[in-house]
């Protein structure tokens, strides 16, 4: 197999795996709280995106990678884990504006992963050499694309436990 088939290949077996955990365990343990409180471990995923600034790191992958989508995939990112952790904090301080600032977060952390699903398929992210980065991508971006849909989820349902 090839690195791009690989890539891919993880990817997707990591979404799987995440999926069936909270289909399993966390979505039944969510049912029973409170929105806000069910919001907060889901957020708290987000708050490791920061992370994603090892793309900046000189020598972590491969130099032949667009300074663009390095910079806009990192900044993007690290803005996603702040507003990600001003909703935690709103939301367990009971702020009236804690679900506002989780919508806010959701949203920005949403498109922010869309635009760099579209880089990584521009570049054709899997044939660069990406280090340590390759488990961002394959495992952990997994996590954040099944905790995005939850979160929207809650938010939207009209009957979750306020």
């Amino acid at each position: 197999m090839n690195n791009v088939t690989i890539f891919w290949l993880q990817l997707l077996l990591s979404l799987g795996v995440c999926a069936a955990v909270v289909a399993w365990y966390v979505w039944p343990y969510l049912t029973k709280l409170s929105r806000n409180a069910a919001l907060i471990p889901l957020l708290f995923v987000h708050v490791f995106r920061y992370v994603g600034m090892t793309l900046l790191v000189p020598g972590m992958v491969d130099a032949k990678l667009p300074r663009e989508v390095l910079v806009n995939t990192a900044y993007g990112d690290l803005i996603a884990a702040a507003l990600a952790l001003s909703a935690i904090v709103a939301l367990r301080n009971n702020w009236r504006i804690g679900v506002l600032m989780a919508w806010a977060f959701n949203t920005w952390g949403f498109v922010d992963l869309l635009g760099a699903l579209r880089s990584v398929l521009q570049v054709n992210l899997p044939t660069f050499n990406l280090g340590p980065v390759w488990f961002i991508y394959t495992y952990y971006a997994p996590l954040v694309v099944v905790s995005h849909v939850l979160i929207f989820w809650i938010l939207l349902s009209r009957t979750w436990k306020k």
